[in-house]
């Protein structure tokens, strides 16, 4: 972590899983494939994407439920909150940007896996829209 750079709360909504994470995002997007929407019961997943060095549980790790191989879910055991995804070989989180107490400085740049958003959900921003995460 970059000194001083700010430390953002987040929690589930239960509380009883707290986790901070360095204001560092590297990037933004919304995520409409299914597997997002049922995650989180939403049309999309808003999430920013940072390095799994940078995020620390600090509350209830043993109240983490992990959904996955590999790539996975971390989700409170108790209330089902999604808190974040391991991506990448594990080397990189997806913070849902709901689940922040503090404001990250990041936004949202871009909606993907449009492809296979739902039907009923239309896209009313001006952000780029991608079938799959870009790769650049």
């Amino acid at each position: 972590m970059a000194q001083g750079t700010k430390r953002l709360r987040g929690e589930c909504l239960c509380r009883r899983v707290g986790y901070e994470v360095t204001d560092a995002f590297e990037y933004a997007m919304n995520c409409h494939c299914s597997n997002c929407r049922r995650a989180t019961g939403s049309a999309f997943k808003p999430f920013a994407g940072i390095r799994a060095t940078e995020l620390t549980v600090v509350r209830g790790q043993d109240d983490i439920m992990r959904f996955g191989d590999g790539t996975h879910d971390a989700h409170c055991a108790h209330c089902g909150s999604l808190l974040y995804s391991q991506v990448r070989d594990g080397a990189y989180m997806h913070v849902t940007l709901g689940t922040l107490v503090d404001t990250p400085s990041i936004r949202p740049t871009a909606h993907i896996f449009v492809g296979s958003k739902a039907p009923w959900f239309d896209i009313c921003d001006a952000l780029p829209q991608f079938n799959e995460f870009p790769t650049d």
